[in-house]
């Protein structure tokens, strides 16, 4: 009786911190995920010579998950340039996409993605190069925080607050 009280008072002790670890955990895996989407948008975009997008699945809320796609999916369709989604990743639940993820909006029009050109740039509509962030949070541990920064030449990394030294900038 002892010993199941013993582990039972061990449990409770560790609990909290497991709870911290899996929070840890399931925003890493979505912050390295959405990267490794990105590159298959921009290899994608490289291989085929088109533009590629990925950019919300609905309502425009990256919370609902993201969507890759050809960009000429919402023009008229031709051989040069045939509709094709390749994959999406559905609902973050408990991570978030911190400010309703203003990075990658463009301007003029609100709408939220990541247009890679044919040869491999995420360039806005004016012609520049984007270099921007997406900021993702966890709902059941709030101090949690990773941000995904894409630096103008198109390379992510992933910077987490609270260990780097430079303040993800």
């Amino acid at each position: 009786m002892a010993v199941v009280l013993i582990v039972a008072i061990m449990a409770v002790m560790t609990m909290p911190r497991l709870q911290e670890q899996i929070a840890t955990r399931e925003i890493d895996t979505i912050a390295r995920r959405f990267i490794a989407h990105a590159n298959f948008a921009r290899n994608q975009a490289l291989y085929l010579g088109q533009s590629i997008l990925i950019g919300p699945r609905t309502d425009n809320q990256w919370e609902t998950g993201w969507l890759i796609q050809s960009a000429c999916s919402n023009k008229t369709r031709n051989a040069a340039c045939p509709s094709k989604h390749w994959f999406s990743q559905e609902q973050l639940f408990p991570v978030y996409f911190k400010g309703g993820g203003k990075g990658f909006s463009d301007p003029h029009s609100s709408q939220k993605g990541i247009l890679f050109n044919a040869a491999g740039a995420a360039k806005s509509g004016q012609g520049g190069f984007v270099a921007n962030r997406l900021i993702l949070g966890h709902r059941r541990a709030s101090h949690l925080e990773r941000q995904l920064i894409m630096g103008s030449g198109g390379r992510w990394r992933i910077c987490d607050p609270s260990t780097d030294s430079k303040g993800c900038k």
